[in-house]
């Protein structure tokens, strides 16, 4: 039976609802933790400063340095994590590759056995294991699935960390400077604004993760909330020092 008259046998309800979404993707640890990092830091930066009583233009400034700061400083971080991530998978890919060229049999004999030990008959598990190991680039990525638990074609690109995080950083980091860029001087409604944004974010990421999206929000509202309290009072106590 063809792989295409396989899926039209199968129930409708298991067919339309066994899909997966993407997890192994480059981009959305860096995009979710860049833009909570970005809200959470610079709204903490910004209290912390206007609470030594200084001018809204100081306020903006140190909002606008931080979102620069943080932002080429995630990306970067960012990148470096991920290519150094990546290029020690490739080089145990490369000590793969290399053993499949050199003992093909021994390989295909450990795969074989593989198979035995997750309760395929021996005669069966030697035959897939033959069958497997015809195709050198089809024997890596099967053996690479089994030993490493990665998927070759499916790497993360530094490039697409490095870019998500400093895009989403930005993007979090400017919420609570951007009141101040229309025209307010108060403080108020950058942490509104700020807040408000973490709730979202929070629930954002409830819908991708099935997570509740209140509970989502309310807690990232909890944490970024405290942190702007903490650097305030903070702000306050060593502004009326100095």
């Amino acid at each position: 039976m063809s792989v295409i008259e396989t899926e039209a046998n199968l129930h409708v309800a298991h067919r339309d609802n066994h899909t997966h979404r993407d997890v192994n993707g480059g981009w959305l640890r860096p995009a979710v933790f860049g833009a909570m990092d970005g809200l959470v830091s610079n709204l903490a930066l910004m209290t912390g400063v206007a609470g030594g009583s200084v001018s809204p233009r100081t306020v903006v400034i140190t909002g606008l340095a931080g979102l620069a700061a943080g932002a080429f400083s995630m990306a970067a971080g960012e990148y470096t994590s991920v290519a150094s991530q990546r290029e020690l998978v490739e080089a145990e890919l490369e000590v793969e590759r290399g053993e499949l060229r050199k003992h093909p049999k021994d390989e295909e004999s450990e795969l074989a056995a593989l198979y035995e030990s997750r309760g395929v008959a021996p005669a069966l598990a030697r035959e897939v294991a033959r069958q497997l190991s015809k195709d050198p680039e089809q024997a890596l990525e099967i053996h690479a699935r089994e030993e490493l638990g990665i998927d070759p074609g499916d790497l993360p690109s530094p490039a697409v960390a490095a870019a998500s995080s400093f895009g989403s950083f930005a993007l979090g980091a400017l919420l609570p400077v951007l009141p101040y860029l229309l025209g307010m001087t108060a403080l108020w409604p950058a942490v509104v604004v700020a807040l408000f944004g973490l709730f979202a974010c929070g629930a954002v990421v409830a819908r991708v993760t099935a997570r509740s999206w209140w509970y989502s929000g309310l807690r990232q509202l909890a944490l970024g909330g405290a942190a702007a309290g903490v650097t305030y009072a903070l702000g306050s106590l060593f502004g009326a020092a100095v």
